[in-house]
């Protein structure tokens, strides 16, 4: 990599950071369930001081409970760089910048087929959210993972913050791998951010599927309106290890309603079942776009790869309704699914089967769906893996916006279950179109992983892409970066 000049590109990653993993441990014959938040200060010269983290997993050398840590990084020309930890088992990171500083990453803690997989994010800190009284209002809630036996479960919901250590109000669903529950919460508590690091904690007490839970979390405070959280309970048969976010809704006056839904939402899920005559359990992934009317109506278009099984489906005509907490029933295409708005069409989304699908939709704002809307520079990261056969990636790239084929270069790092790649060339060339689902494409990769796959156009800043052939696929993300790669 390039150092880019006097301290590499370090200035550009700056101040005080959050960040989270979700990941699998895994080996020959076995893998497991691993996450870590936690906080750095970067001083943009090189140096990680201050760092605080939280790790769970199975076994007792998987657990760390706010241990510090220091570090080093660079920054390379083209905005990839590589964060070196002394944190025990897990000291590498690869990470591709943002143009709002924050960064994207995936572990490199992997050789001769054992080791750490999996993907987060590093986002800066507003240290004055370390202040109970600005965690105050209506937030809702992600969350997904896998349990002691790898079967996988999601919490989804909201509640009411009131700036001293009480959630009310609460409501979540819950799908531990037989189907959603609607989960009645009895309690939920937590403790005030640590005013030098907001670090706090989180329980919720609820029973899903007339089965009692007690689900704590540790948080770290990303600003008012976000925290990191991970499940801290040990992981066993019937305990997930639980990891996502906890953001403010933005209510509108009078609560939400079916017009919080209205026009596009691409929605971008990851799940695991058995697909096809694939062995065990495989990764599904599902990308999609959900027309909505505002007025209880959707049609959804989407395309899904199941352990290497690919389907697509156009204009699945189905209903929703959206309660005024922001709860959201969905039916299209006979597939059901929930979800918790955070603002209009933005939401975490949870499928109803066996599979537990979940991930995000955001509203898609696009002026017009050609490939030059696809044009500059890109980060890209593969979404955290349902297996440890996945493959992780994170890289920068460049996109012409060329017509009728645009074409993607760049350069990314690589991670499998055999071990990291750093500095593989990317090309591929993609194709948009107005026809059938507004800004669905398909892109070709001929060099690099992904082969032939189905693009989403969130807008010109951020788009999804599906891979069609990769046996273990994950949703390919790219979104806008600092400047076109060298």
């Amino acid at each position: 990599m390039n150092n880019g000049g006097q301290n590499g590109g370090s200035v550009a990653l700056n101040g005080n950071y959050a960040f989270t993993f979700s990941g699998i441990t895994g080996g020959p014959g076995y893998s497991e369930p691993f996450a870590a938040v936690g906080r750095f200060t970067a001083d943009g010269a090189g140096n990680l001081t201050n760092g605080e983290v939280d790790t769970n997993g199975i076994g007792s050398g998987a657990v760390l409970t706010a241990q510090s840590f220091k570090g080093t990084y660079t920054i390379g020309s083209d905005h990839r760089g590589v964060m070196a930890l002394d944190i025990p088992g897990h000291s590498k990171l690869a990470f591709a910048m943002m143009p709002d500083g924050n960064a994207q990453f995936i572990g490199m803690d992997i050789a001769g087929g054992s080791g750490t997989i999996g993907s987060g994010t590093i986002e800066k800190v507003d240290t004055s959210a370390f202040n109970a009284a600005r965690i105050t209002g209506d937030y809702a809630f992600g969350f997904s993972g896998l349990d002691a036996n790898n079967n996988r479960e999601a919490l989804v919901g909201r509640f009411t913050s009131n700036g001293a250590g009480t959630f009310t109000n609460g409501a979540a669903d819950a799908n531990a791998s037989t189907g959603s529950n609607p989960a009645t919460m009895h309690a939920a508590t937590y403790t005030l951010p640590d005013k030098s690091s907001g670090r706090g904690s989180m329980n919720l007490s609820l029973v899903a599927g007339g089965t009692p839970r007690n689900l704590n979390f540790v948080s770290y405070v990303v600003n008012a309106g976000k925290l990191f959280a991970m499940g801290s309970d040990p992981v066993a048969g019937s305990t997930p290890l639980l990891n996502g976010a906890v953001l403010r809704q933005q209510t509108p006056s009078g609560g939400f309603s079916n017009a919080s839904m209205k026009d596009g939402t691409v929605i971008y899920l990851t799940g695991l079942s058995v697909c096809g005559t694939a062995p065990g359990s495989s990764p599904n992934v599902f990308v999609g776009l959900l027309n909505s009317d505002g007025n209880g109506g959707v049609n959804l278009t989407f395309d899904q790869n199941c352990g290497g099984s690919a389907t697509s489906a156009v204009n699945q005509v189905g209903t929703y309704n959206v309660a005024s907490n922001g709860r959201a029933s969905i039916l299209a295409g006979g597939a059901p699914a929930v979800a918790y708005l955070v603002s209009p069409n933005t939401a975490f989304i949870m499928g109803s089967d066996s599979s537990v699908l979940f991930g995000l939709g955001e509203p898609q704002v696009v002026t017009s769906f050609t490939n030059s809307q696809v044009k500059g520079a890109y980060a890209g990261l593969a979404s955290s893996p349902a297996t440890f056969g996945v493959t992780t990636f994170s890289g920068e790239f460049s996109a012409d916006g060329s017509s009728p084929t645009g074409n993607m270069t760049g350069v990314e790092d690589i991670v499998a279950s055999n071990g990291p790649k750093s500095g593989v060339t990317f090309k591929t060339t993609y194709s948009l179109s107005s026809s059938g689902a507004n800004g669905r494409g398909t892109m070709k990769v001929a060099s690099g992983p992904g082969g032939n796959a189905i693009v989403y156009l969130v807008s010109p800043s951020k788009f999804v892409a599906v891979s069609l052939d990769d046996r273990n696929p994950a949703i390919m993300i790219f979104a806008q970066a600092m400047t076109s790669p060298n």
